[in-house]
């Protein structure tokens, strides 16, 4: 898998288009256990790329093997397209941000965002400058003396993101560093965070399991699964275009439904659901008729109408079973003669209520077909 992106600007200038870090056919684990497959990826200079995927998968000891921290049995690591598994952490010049932050608590603001320069042969008055520069950079200005304890958990977490910063690294590690915070201030700092790095250019390699956030922030996403990458893409491609059953689960909780192939034409597929309905779908491949699979469709893709005669293929019956006001949006639970759909729609003041009768339409576009083994058919 690769990630690609256009050269972005750094220092006024464009830069090509090329990948600052490549992982080829990197394979860690401890004892007898694979945390990280033959895993090949490309990430491009001054991208924004984010390891995505449930506890366990791999993507956190992705990120250390990167860093230093965990060394390879297999494969290669590379960065600006010098071999790194054997040199140390402290001369890859990475920029690392843990989940705790990692704060010194008995020293100042400045001494914690100073750390890494005192290592590096800075004089005085450069780290005084830099660490004063890093410091705006994530809009924390005038706290030098500050203690960590005296600080707020996004001040923080800016702090940690200041020292990251400050010895101008070359790559940027990011290891779920919002997830400590209230969900009103994470959102805030996403999109601080997005901000800094575009500002800065800095190619970033961001930890996180939160789905929402990854494609919020990111230029690419890698959607890891046991120690493998089942897709990376722009974050439009991976949630509209999913690759394999588990991408399409782990983003957004869509309908799965069992369908059997009744026939094709025209370069669309006839197909029947388990509750004797038709649906048409996209007949990109050659499906002979009886072939099963299943149709992944988002509950978003789902239109909500008021009943009528009218019953047509991607025209299902259904009755709402249940509605949770969202705010913005509402979701609703539907029982489509014996199946279940979870629709969401704009909330509005005659928008169905529990109980109500709704037609649901479906446009053979939003269908995206997969085998009975999870791969994706066309």
């Amino acid at each position: 898998m690769a990630s690609h992106h256009e050269g972005r600007m750094n220092g006024g200038a464009m830069m090509a288009s090329t990948s600052q870090v490549e992982l080829r056919r990197l394979s860690l684990g401890y004892g007898a256990v694979i945390a990280v497959d033959e895993v090949d990826l490309r990430i491009e200079r001054g991208s924004f790329c984010t390891l995505l995927g449930p506890s366990g998968c791999g993507k956190t000891t992705l990120l250390r093997s990167i860093a230093g921290l965990a060394a390879p049995r297999s494969g290669d690591i590379l960065i600006d397209g010098v071999r790194v598994n054997d040199i140390p952490i402290h001369r890859r010049n990475i920029g690392l941000v843990f989940q705790n932050y990692a704060l010194f608590p008995h020293k100042t603001v400045f001494d914690n965002v100073a750390f890494g320069l005192k290592y590096r042969a800075v004089d005085r008055e450069s780290i005084t400058r830099r660490v004063t520069q890093a410091l705006e950079v994530v809009r924390l200005p005038g706290v030098e003396k500050r203690f960590p304890a005296q600080l707020s958990g996004g001040q923080q977490q800016r702090m940690a993101l200041a020292r990251a910063i400050v010895i101008q690294p070359d790559v940027l590690l990011l290891d779920e560093p919002l997830s400590a915070l209230d969900a009103n201030l994470r959102q805030d700092m996403r999109i601080e965070l997005k901000n800094i790095q575009r500002e800065l250019g800095i190619t970033t390699v961001f930890v996180t399991h939160d789905q929402e956030e990854a494609l919020a922030i990111s230029d690419c996403v890698v959607v890891m699964n046991r120690g493998r990458i089942e897709q990376a893409g722009s974050p439009e491609s991976v949630y509209g275009r999913p690759q394999s059953r588990f991408v399409a689960d782990f983003l957004g909780r869509p309908n799965v439904l069992a369908a059997e192939v009744l026939g094709a034409s025209d370069g669309v597929l006839e197909l029947r659901l388990g509750n004797g309905a038709s649906l048409r779908a996209p007949g990109t491949v050659s499906l002979s008729i009886g072939s099963r699979l299943e149709v992944v469709i988002r509950g978003d893709r789902l239109a909500l109408e008021p009943p009528s005669a009218i019953r047509a293929p991607g025209r299902l019956r259904g009755r709402v079973s249940s509605v949770s006001f969202l705010g913005a949006t509402a979701a609703y639970l539907i029982d489509a003669d014996g199946l279940p759909l979870r629709a969401v729609a704009a909330a509005s003041a005659d928008m169905p209520r529990e109980g109500a009768d709704v037609h649901i339409s479906v446009r053979p576009e939003d269908c995206a077909l997969f085998d009975l083994q999870g791969a994706r058919i066309g």
